[in-house]
């Protein structure tokens, strides 16, 4: 098995990415493929015994549209520059038809309402509204006839076919039947609300590579790497594997790699997510993008250019972003059925009528009538209105939804994963206990850690605020045990168990209390003179809504999991003070994705989290909830932004969701209503009975009085609490 990625081009709208999916998938050969209409790529998992990369290209090429290999590099400034034209051109499409089709609805209908006379006012109607039909709504008719290629129907198909049975009815009447009537402003009113709504859609999907361009300048520029005794500063990518490579207090680490001499604490905060520094010493693994704290060190390098942590993270983000294809909006699944049924019922109407005997107008406005009254504004309309004001109304409460996909999937989860650092918790250490055994202990540890960068350090410092602290000298960091200075002619010890143990300072006695405090979740900093003076624990503590959301979460039927890479007492600890009972410990930062896949196998998922690390799984998961105050890459990963930093608003966010999905299924049936109704009526069922006959006049007000009542019911979501 072998999997490429291809470069797509020609898609317009997310029935494209159906199309070539589904042609896909069809041939022998192919396991999986995943189109993804965001970024305009592929993804084939294929046998390469049976197939070749050119015959994928080829099964592309044959659904009407481009494809290449994918070179593998992520060109971003290319994207941005495609999706900036995309954007640009819909925006221009839609002001310019909107230049024709405001004086169209004025003279066509409030004129009309108004009994307002225009001389000439077809031929007027006609010319405002030919350039919309065939230059606005060409790519409509493109996507039309490529879902008649491949046997299909789509929204491009109902809009098609339902603007040009207006239009040349339309024409036909104003050359051939002058008192028929005209319905040249319905298609263009149609076509301009149409394209308004695929370039709103445009600018929500505008920032897939995003995440990516942020990630990618995260990485050093640089190596200061040895070779024949010399330092030479090299380029990124011209680092190769087992080159010896220097590392200064302050420096980014350009690669992965095994440290070779020299000790320090590194700052991997912006790959883990955890705040505290990580002591580092001889034989340890570190992490290129990271930075170096305090000392230099040599290291090995052990994998570069696309093998690095921070590369596979981006790999990981792309991959997510390229399964998760654009959900297939309900209307596209209805007009998959739901056209050619029109289409079958408007032939069938016209030939019966013409085989009873009826004349050839007549079958002709029962056959438009029918056709007319199918027209998919209402069906159209339902959909993107209720998400709409389902994404205003999260916006209105610090939520930030970006795009529909993600309030027509969060109604569906089973399954809510939070990570534990600064998300559950703050994100940043503080004093929670001083222990007072033979002195001062808060002002002598902060006296000694005044000068420290350390985070628990600043903890410390910060926890003795004003507090008039004594002059320090001989300050010494043990990398790995903690520090030790002197006060006057006294030397302090600060640090952990093994600090005490190699000064020989017995703490058997309060062994107990210490490891109360360590099953809190708390690290547990020990003064010491010859004896131990007190004990200061830091923990990272829980947000106060924590426990609150939990619940919440609970109450509304889903499972709550947290994720971290702490080791499972510390997380038991946090977990059990949030309330949650399922607890995944020492994960890894690159398999947090694979705990997110596992669960999805039993449903929905989603991810909340705010650190780099978090990314691939807020992408894996089927809604990703960042933390307003994460890095920008976990922001730009997540469906979801909580920009009040409130896990309150999770289940505010789903509750919304369930409420715009409900809304989204009444509008459905609002619109379908119509359609059932009046479908039968227009077709004449009632004429030979009643002799009443609905006209395409008649059908046309049908249909806005569908919209009519799709727009109204998707406002009344303004009045509802979540």
């Amino acid at each position: 098995m072998k999997k490429v990625t291809l470069d797509i081009t020609g898609m317009h709208c997310a029935s494209c990415s159906t199309l070539i999916n589904r042609g896909l998938v069809k041939k022998e050969g192919v396991k999986e493929a995943n189109v993804n209409y965001g970024t305009n790529k592929a993804t084939v998992l294929f046998d390469d015994s049976k197939l070749s990369e050119n015959d994928l290209i080829e099964i592309v090429k044959s659904r009407g549209y481009g494809a290449t290999l994918s070179e593998g590099k992520i060109d971003v400034e290319k994207q941005e520059a495609m999706q900036k034209k995309e954007i640009s051109d819909l925006r221009n499409l839609f002001f310019i038809s909107l230049l024709f089709a405001v004086p169209a609805f004025v003279i066509g209908m409030v004129f009309m309402w108004l009994g307002i006379m225009v001389k000439n006012s077809e031929f007027i109607l006609f010319v405002l509204s030919t350039p919309v039909q065939f230059i606005i709504g060409e790519q409509f008719y493109r996507g039309f006839w490529s879902a008649l290629k491949n046997k299909t129907a789509n929204m491009d198909s109902l809009i098609a076919i339902g603007t040009s049975a207006a239009y040349f009815f339309s024409l036909y009447n104003i050359l051939f039947n002058p008192s028929a009537g005209q319905y040249f402003e319905t298609s263009a009113i149609l076509i301009t609300l149409v394209v308004l709504g695929k370039w709103l859609e445009a600018v929500a999907k505008g920032r897939t590579s995003d995440a990516i361009k942020k990630l990618m300048t995260l990485g050093a520029k640089t190596a200061t790497v040895l070779r024949d005794g010399k330092e030479i500063v090299l380029k990124i990518d011209d680092v190769k594997e087992g080159d010896i490579i220097l590392v200064k207090p302050g420096e980014k680490i350009p690669v992965d790699g095994i440290i070779i001499e020299g000790s320090t604490s590194i700052d991997e905060s912006m790959v883990t997510g955890e705040s505290i520094p990580i002591e580092k010493g001889k034989k340890s693994l570190v992490i290129g993008s990271t930075i170096n704290k305090h000392g230099s060190f040599r290291f090995r390098a052990t994998n570069v250019g696309e093998n690095t942590t921070l590369s596979r993270i981006i790999r990981l983000i792309e991959e997510a972003q390229g399964k998760k294809a654009p959900i297939q909006r309900f209307a596209d699944e209805i007009s998959a059925v739901f056209v050619p049924i029109v289409i079958l019922i408007s032939v069938l109407t016209f030939s019966v009528w013409m085989l009873v005997g009826q004349t050839f107008s007549f079958a002709l406005v029962t056959a438009v009538a029918v056709l007319v009254i199918a027209c998919p504004c209402a069906l159209g309309l339902a959909t993107p209105t209720a998400i709409m004001v389902g994404s205003g109304m999260g916006a209105q409460r610090g939520i930030l939804i970006k795009g529909g996909d993600a309030l027509e999937t969060a109604h569906k989860l089973k399954y809510v994963v939070f990570d534990k650092t600064g998300t559950i918790t703050k994100g940043t250490p503080e004093v929670t206990d001083i222990i007072d055994l033979k002195g001062d202990t808060l002002k002598i540890a902060a006296s000694i850690e005044k000068n420290s960068e350390h985070p628990l350090a600043d903890a410390i410092v910060k926890k003795a605020g004003e507090t008039k602290l004594s002059k320090i000298t001989g300050f010494k960091a043990i990398p790995g045990h903690g520090v030790y200075a002197k006060i006057g002619t006294k030397q302090y010890f600060l640090g952990n168990r093994k600090l005490m143990n190699d000064r020989k300072i017995n703490i058997q006695r309060y062994a107990k209390q210490i490891e109360e405090l360590e099953n809190q979740g708390k690290t547990v900093m020990l003064l010491a003179e010859k004896q131990l003076i007190g004990m200061i624990a830091v923990a990272d503590t829980i947000r106060e809504t924590s426990a609150q959301a939990v619940k919440q979460l609970q109450d509304i039927g889903l499972e709550v999991y947290m994720i971290t890479g702490d080791n499972e007492r510390t997380a038991r600890a946090i977990a059990q003070k949030a309330g949650i009972k399922n607890v995944f410990s020492e994960v890894l930062p690159e398999y947090k994705a694979d705990y997110v896949k596992k669960l999805q196998i039993k449903g929905k998922v989603a991810m909340i989290g705010d650190g780099i690390n978090d990314a691939p799984a807020l992408a894996t998961a089927d809604i990703g909830i960042a933390m307003g105050s994460g890095t920008d890459v976990a922001m730009e990963s997540g469906n979801i932004v909580l920009m009040k930093n409130d896990l309150l608003d999770v289940p505010k966010a789903i509750k919304l969701s369930r409420l715009t999905m409900r809304k989204i299924k009444q509008n459905m049936f609002w619109a379908l209503f119509y359609n059932c109704l009046g479908i039968p009526i227009a077709a004449g069922v009632l004429y030979p009975w009643t002799g009443w006959l609905l006209s395409p006049i008649i059908a046309g007000a049908a249909m806005a009085m569908s919209s009519v009542s799709v727009v109204t019911n998707t406002v009344m979501m303004r009045y509802r609490k979540i």
